[in-house]
């Protein structure tokens, strides 16, 4: 399998070739050059597997350069950190199913990937004796994630920046109070936005790059996608199983289009699901690209839900490409376009394809924390804020003629402000948060420049 970049001046690279760029070196994204199509009966052999199995069969469909032994090494490890058997199960609530994604170690779907890419950066920097500076920019969930993925690690440090008091106050203390000699935590006078502007713009110095040996673990790196992809088959296995459904919906909260991406590459790889349902905040340039074809910025409004507090979806351009059947000149001036207007628009024939492949909607702060109480009144299940937008939209949305999965982006105890004020009482805190608020913390308050974290990045990198 080789790769691709969405603006066509990087072309085929190896797989551990692109794990390694991130970004490509063009600027654009990457992509491998064909998307493997599994037939009917090989969705349902996968769908028996167990999670670990179920990754490999996936995972190696765009692999090669790694025996299979050390592959199989690298996801076991990976998923041996979950505290559920089943890795991401799915539980039937109020006529809907939840894939839960938030057993990992820091009870996010950003552990999925971000635990698999850490044992994959380790194994291919040490086959080729090589060092790696991780820059990323969060938004929540995606630093912490990134962060417990590679603490202690060999030949391997981590630059993380997140927005300063934009995330919720266990985020933080999830990144900060990682004190590993090899953890660098960034909090930049900004937003969220602000963050992913300088990864980029770093990341577009190829010479500054190539010198400090800088890697990506934000959802620009191909191999997170890849690792989210799984789930998608994973949950439609148990959701068959027990309904002996042919299709489904799959709702996502999603501020940058990464984890909805992973469930459209599952889409054309065979995968029978009826519609993405894509749900946003008030931060809605993706449902409103969805719902009208207008992909305009707009200010960034704090909400409940501040992982998805976004207006610059990175991921979008992945999408972009195949929109554009691949014309990746094409890509190349839409992209130059945003940048230069903040906004594009869609006529209505490509307007009519993407309403095959995904519905949209979004939810206010009311809307998100009725529906927290609501789904509690009538079951008793606690959902986090980013879920809930999930299940909004995604009842709002699907039709009944198949069943509804709703992607549990985050544990309810990283947000238990907002639960406290849905349902007036505290979520249960995990065994792996007790005691956060007394640990040691290390953290450097930044003006959010590129300057400023290049200046940081270079001082600390070894």
């Amino acid at each position: 399998m080789q790769y691709i970049s969405t603006r066509g001046q990087i072309q085929d690279i190896s797989f551990k070739e692109a794990v390694m760029m991130g970004l490509a070196d063009d600027g654009g994204l990457l992509l491998p050059a064909s998307i493997p199509t599994l037939t009917a009966g090989d969705i349902a052999a996968l769908g028996k597997m167990a999670y670990p199995e179920l990754a490999l069969r996936i995972i190696s469909l765009f692999v090669e350069g790694i025996p299979a032994a050390d592959l199989k090494g690298l996801i076991n490890r990976s998923y041996a950190t979950f505290s559920h058997d089943e890795v991401t199960p799915v539980v039937h609530q109020n006529g809907l199913y939840v894939l839960e994604l938030f057993h990992g170690p820091t009870l996010a779907f950003k552990d999925v990937a971000l635990q698999f890419l850490g044992n994959l950066f380790e194994y291919l920097l040490r086959e080729q004796g090589a060092k790696m500076n991780i820059l990323g920019a969060t938004s929540g969930d995606t630093g912490s994630a990134a962060i417990y993925g590679v603490r202690g690690k060999e030949n391997i440090n981590i630059f993380i920046l997140h927005p300063h008091q934009k995330v919720s106050p266990i985020q933080e203390l999830q990144m900060t109070t990682v004190t590993d000699p090899n953890v660098f935590n960034l909090a930049i006078r900004g937003t969220f936005d602000d963050g992913q502007r300088i990864v980029k713009e770093i990341f577009g110095d190829l010479e500054f790059k190539s010198n400090l040996s800088l890697g990506a673990v934000n959802s620009i790196n191909w191999a997170r996608v890849l690792a989210q992809v799984v789930y998608y088959f994973y949950a439609f296995g148990r959701v068959q199983k027990e309904t002996g459904c042919r299709e489904v919906y799959f709702s996502v909260p999603t501020g940058n289009f990464g984890d909805i991406f992973a469930g459209y590459i599952a889409k054309r790889m065979g995968l029978p699901i009826r519609r993405l349902i894509l749900a946003t905040n008030e931060n809605d340039i993706l449902s409103r690209f969805v719902g009208h074809g207008d992909y305009s910025i707009a200010d960034v409004v704090e909400t409940p839900a501040p992982s998805m507090d976004i207006q610059l979806a990175s991921n979008f351009e992945r999408y972009l490409y195949y929109l554009l059947d691949g014309n990746t000149a094409r890509v190349r001036q839409c992209m130059a376009d945003f940048a230069a207007t903040g906004k594009l628009d869609f006529d209505a024939s490509l307007q009519e394809r993407v309403g095959r492949d995904f519905l949209s909607g979004s939810a206010t702060r009311s809307e998100t924390l009725a529906t927290i109480r609501e789904f509690y009144q009538a079951t008793g299940y606690v959902l986090d804020p980013h879920t809930a937008i999930g299940v909004k939209v995604g009842k709002e949305q699907a039709g009944g003629e198949c069943p509804l999965i709703c992607l549990a982006t985050a544990h309810p105890a990283k947000f238990g402000d907002a639960v406290q004020e849905a349902i007036g009482t505290s979520p249960q805190m995990p065994e792996s948060l007790s005691g956060i608020e007394q640990r040691d913390r290390r953290c450097e308050i930044i003006d959010a420049t590129t300057d400023e974290v290049r200046r940081f990045v270079e001082q600390h990198a070894r």
